[in-house]
């Protein structure tokens, strides 16, 4: 009985060694096979990049190619009409590179551009774009969304406030704002936006002088009053002033608004003097915010350094790109201010600037436009899975890359004339 034991037990025993010598390493071959064969850094080449643009050239969108059939998008936007050689003297520089060193070939370019303008404005709108469409491209060469390579999510949805638009009816009156506001809130917005800087306003008496009247202020102050009025006490309230005002009237209009509880007041002064943005924050407790108009982080160190704002909200699609965005966010962290950017771009555009909002602790809020909803332009030029925004959110994509793609078909019917669209 004893040696029957042992022979069965032998013959067990070897069985079960067949098996596992059969068997082993097959983690590991799953997840090799699970790898994307064209994410090998040592092969994956950029081997071109090409361009398009719509809104009279002020929107532009890259797609970055390689030689491995994989392709990234990237948009820019507000400083970008006439750019497009220069679109095409950055692409040479990164030719036959590896797009997965994101930051290595973002700060060769920008080096590279310090006596070309690489400071601000078009050359950084430019970059922006350059800079988003590498993300993309190493997201989708990997597998792995853009907020896992820039290190992980906080959230898995994005707050948004909705811009209203109201300002480019011809019907500004307070009634016409308070509509606005209620269709936002019965489309499931939980905050939006209005602007207050009204060029035509009968009570400007001067076109060039900053100073608002009195009855430019009252007409501020009506607009957004019966805003509260529409939405009631919990809906935020987001006031732009573009930047079209002077310091006094930036510091009347943030004491007038006070009763009104604003989520925030934005620009009401243009972005160069962060001295006299800490005058008006420092004079009223309505929470002022800037950032559409600068450029890289360094553009935010004073802002931050002086406690010149409450909230900053750089332009992720002009401000530098994705990363950048991430390291002004981090810095503005440092000093507990919030990150709230600003977004006039299409849905590649918000989705990108949702991927870094994922990817931060400060994030408070991402601007939407209610162009998406009444445009058919701004779903015609993309192709993406799933609702654009959902109650107030935009749902975070879970899709390698960003998530977004642009339909050149759908743009191509809105590109300006006489500029080459993706060649």
């Amino acid at each position: 009985m004893h040696r029957r034991s042992f022979f069965t037990k032998a013959a067990l025993t070897s069985a079960l060694a067949t098996s596992a010598l059969s068997s082993f390493g097959a983690g590991l071959e799953t997840a090799l096979d699970r790898t994307p064969r064209s994410s090998a850094p040592s092969d994956l080449k950029i081997t071109d990049l090409k361009c398009g643009y719509i809104r009279n050239g002020n929107s532009l969108f890259v797609k970055i190619y390689t030689n491995q059939g994989i392709w990234g998008c990237g948009e820019g936007v507000d400083a970008t009409a006439g750019t497009y050689h220069l679109v095409k003297q950055l692409g040479e520089r990164i030719k036959g590179r590896s797009p997965l060193n994101v930051h290595r070939l973002f700060e060769d370019l920008r080096r590279g551009g310090f006596f070309g303008g690489a400071q601000a404005g078009m050359y950084i709108a430019v970059l922006s774009a350059i800079e988003t469409a590498l993300w993309d491209l190493a997201g989708k060469a990997l597998g792995l969304p853009v907020y896992q390579l820039l290190g992980g999510k906080f959230r898995d949805r994005i707050r948004v406030y909705c811009d209203t638009g109201a300002y480019r009816d011809t019907d500004t009156s307070p009634g016409a704002f308070a509509k606005s506001a209620k269709r936002a809130v019965d489309m499931g917005f939980n905050a939006v936006k209005f602007d207050i800087d009204q060029r035509n306003d009968p009570a400007k008496y001067d076109a060039y002088n900053w100073t608002a009247s009195q009855g430019e202020l009252e007409r501020m102050y009506n607009q957004i009053n019966a805003v509260r009025k529409a939405v009631g006490p919990k809906v935020d309230i987001c006031v732009d002033m573009h930047g079209r005002y002077d310091m006094t009237t930036g510091r009347r209009v943030a004491k007038m608004m006070e009763p009104l509880n604003l989520l925030f007041l934005e620009e009401p002064i243009p972005a160069e003097n962060p001295e006299a943005y800490r005058q008006i924050r420092e004079a009223s407790n309505t929470p002022i915010c800037a950032g559409e108009n600068h450029y890289l982080a360094y553009g935010f160190r004073q802002l931050l350094e002086i406690g010149a704002v409450d909230i900053i909200m750089p332009d992720l699609q002009k401000a530098g790109g994705l990363g950048e965005g991430q390291r002004i966010a981090n810095l503005a962290n440092l000093y507990y201010v919030p990150f709230a950017p600003h977004m006039v771009a299409s849905y590649l555009g918000a989705m990108a600037a949702s991927h870094v909002c994922a990817s931060v602790p400060n994030f408070l809020i991402l601007e939407w436009q209610i162009y998406f909803h009444d445009d058919p332009m701004f779903k015609e030029i993309v192709t993406f899975d799933g609702p654009m925004v959902d109650k107030g959110f935009i749902p975070l994509s879970e899709k390698p890359g960003i998530g977004v793609e642009i339909n050149e078909e759908g743009m191509r019917k809105y590109a300006p004339k006489d500029v080459p669209f993706f060649v």
